[in-house]
């Protein structure tokens, strides 16, 4: 099996600008309100650190990854912090391979590195293992963020529309991640979705809070 770019990443001697050693505050939040609950998805989980959370918090967590050195990572925190959450190399292109449904989908900053093509891949493979009722929390670069530099922004409307049939908006806020260059952090702007999955999506919400 060809090595992914992706796991260049976490080889390089130094953190990726998106692991920052433990979870982002905005799915702390979500986590101490009780919403990363029954069987947990974190989709491109990369060292854990969400799916850790989740685990933590009584969840049944799996988080996947197409980079297995991040995985391996992964799985040796899970292993010193005394933690049952499990982690495999997969690709979320391809989420059914799994064999599971889950009740609560994680995206820290995944679905901003897609192209239009494999935008439409991963919410298809997102319904395919999502149960009815299940949510995903989903953070991404905000067009609010000024510049260029970095992930693709995204827009309400574009995170609105990549989830128009089968899901309902719960609700979009701004929010923000916290990124690790050259040694210290720093702030990105980001939206954090709450998207719903249904056989019957009703319309989209306004921008309401993500619970």
């Amino acid at each position: 099996m060809t090595t992914p770019p992706w796991d260049a990443s976490y080889t390089s001697g130094t953190l990726p600008p998106w692991d920052i050693g433990r979870p982002q505050p905005a799915f702390v939040r979500l986590a101490d309100d009780g919403l990363l609950r029954g069987r947990v998805l974190d989709a491109g989980c990369g060292t854990g650190e969400h799916a850790l959370l989740a685990a933590a918090r009584g969840a049944d967590a799996l988080g996947v990854d197409v980079a297995p050195t991040a995985i391996e990572r992964a799985r040796s925190k899970a292993a010193e912090r005394g933690l049952a959450a499990r982690f495999e190399v997969a690709d979320v292109l391809n989420l059914a391979d799994l064999g599971l449904t889950f009740d609560t989908v994680i995206d820290s900053g995944l679905f901003h590195v897609f192209d239009d093509a494999d935008r439409t891949r991963y919410v298809a493979s997102l319904a395919e293992v999502v149960r009815d009722g299940g949510r995903c929390y989903l953070m991404c670069f905000s067009d609010r963020q000024p510049g260029d530099f970095g992930p693709r922004r995204v827009s309400q409307e574009e995170l609105r529309a990549a989830f128009d049939g089968g899901w309902r908006i719960a609700g979009i806020t701004a929010n923000s991640f916290e990124i690790n260059l050259l040694g210290g952090h720093t702030g990105a702007q980001a939206w954090l979705a709450a998207i719903e999955r249904t056989a019957d999506a009703a319309p989209p919400a306004g921008a309401d809070s993500p619970a």
